[in-house]
């Protein structure tokens, strides 16, 4: 069986660096080695924790198609797709609900993580519990075998075979497909101000479609080493954002090498850096701006897209479906 690859975003805002330096550049890279890789924009899966302000996320519909399409995830090496498009993909979650315990879900440590983040508590809605089996589903559907996915989304592939183990085994079949992740060389970029989770919620992140000054007045702000109080003083590397960055960014790997040095012994400013990496990401990120000026200017070419890609991606999941189930002796 040939390769098959499934990724996507929750639309809930414009895409950030972050996600640009990790699975976003992945699938750019890899777009021409498969046939067709599934995009899927998870507005459904973005509910969970939107319930209450729909809007927001299908307005974010169109701004993760257009950075999608600005960093150059190119319409005909790709199916792009809106998983609320895709109604299959709700009964599929609903069958997988029977083979995943409660308990499995609460010990999930990505969602651990963002109840947290979120304060639910014990309040937390049922859907948003449930996301990672509606991920099952969204991967198993296409019989995705090649995930991209930073490091903190590898709990959700774990959980997804394990699905798929005990459906086969259990039904002594190979209807449904393991995956496997395929990680970026960057796999996480903490926020500006030094915390691990970037996101908009937070105000700690450098989004594609941000402008120059934005850019600037972000970067001039990153979290260093609060004890580089002056430039003689030697620095810490470790847990000098700026550096981070940089490691993600410059092309200069040689020089970023020496520099680290220097800041070791001191005498390297921290305005020194954040002044060399606002210049590589000006110059990253202007291009992609400007290409995602022209996908802004025509909204309804990228909706059309997106529905052609749904109509496909919608008849893919339904031959998985009629054979998930042929298994569950569901076929009548």
């Amino acid at each position: 069986m040939k390769d098959i690859v499934l990724t996507g975003d929750r639309p809930t805002g414009p895409l950030h660096i972050g996600h640009y330096v990790g699975s976003l550049k992945k699938r750019v890279e890899i777009q021409e080695e498969y046939d067709k890789p599934f995009i899927m924009i998870a507005d459904t899966q973005a509910l969970t924790d939107n319930a209450h302000n729909p809007k927001k996320v299908s307005e974010n519909v169109y701004e993760v198609a257009f950075d999608y399409l600005a960093v150059g995830l190119k319409p005909e090496l790709n199916t792009f797709f809106i998983q609320s498009l895709v109604p299959e993909l709700a009964e599929f979650t609903v069958f997988y609900m029977n083979f995943v315990t409660l308990a499995r879900l609460k010990r999930n440590p990505t969602v651990k993580d963002e109840m947290q983040q979120k304060g639910f508590g014990y309040n937390v809605p049922v859907g948003f519990l449930n996301y990672p089996i509606s991920q099952v589903a969204d991967i198993t559907a296409f019989k995705a075998n090649l995930v991209p996915v930073g490091d903190d989304q590898l709990p959700m592939l774990e959980q997804t075979n394990e699905v798929v183990r005990h459906i086969n085994n259990h039904f002594n079949t190979a209807v449904l497909r393991e995956c496997k992740p395929l990680l970026s060389k960057v796999l996480r970029l903490p926020g500006t101000d030094g915390l691990s989770k970037m996101g908009k919620s937070m105000n700690n992140a450098i989004f594609l479609n941000d402008e120059p000054d934005v850019i600037s007045a972000k970067v001039m702000s990153m979290y260093t080493d609060p004890n580089h109080i002056r430039v003689e003083d030697p620095g810490n590397v470790e847990i000098n954002t700026v550096f981070k960055y940089l490691d993600a960014f410059d092309p200069e790997q040689e020089e970023l090498k020496e520099l680290k040095e220097h800041y070791k012994r001191g005498g390297l400013g921290d305005v020194k850096l954040k002044k060399r990496l606002n210049n590589i990401l000006q110059n990253t990120l202007e291009p992609i701006r400007q290409r995602r000026k022209e996908y802004e200017e025509n909204p309804e070419e990228v909706m059309k897209l997106l529905k052609t890609g749904s109509e496909y991606a919608r008849s893919v999941a339904a031959k998985t479906l009629k054979e998930l189930k042929e298994v569950f002796t569901l076929n009548y």
